[in-house]
């Protein structure tokens, strides 16, 4: 599964053809809580998150290493809550990126 790094981040930012950025997670690892970190300090542009396995039971492995849950920073609550404190426009669901993408760009 591709994971978005501070790197890739940056140059969405950079690119002038990008006008906003939907950062898609998951559960585990701690990839999605860096790149929102950088684009809290770094970030012009406006992102939208979402992060995949909030309903995961907490340890177990959902369909491949990357998706375990190893500590409490790794949940997709957590997650969500380091998104949205890095100035990132987080939502519950995929079926709302649309909807908030389109009302964040209108400012």
């Amino acid at each position: 599964m591709y994971r978005v790094l501070p790197e890739q981040m940056e140059l969405f930012m950079n690119d002038p053809e990008t006008d906003g950025v939907v950062m898609i997670g998951e559960i585990g690892g701690g990839m999605e809580a860096e790149a929102a970190r950088w684009y809290k300090e770094n970030g012009n542009k406006p992102v939208v998150g979402f992060i995949a396995g909030q309903t995961a039971p907490p340890g177990r492995r959902m369909g491949h290493a990357g998706a375990i849950v190893g500590g409490a920073d790794d949940t997709a609550a957590a997650k969500m809550k380091i998104m949205s404190e890095c100035g990132i426009h987080v939502v519950a669901s995929p079926a709302d990126i649309g909807v908030t993408m389109a009302k964040v760009m209108k400012g």
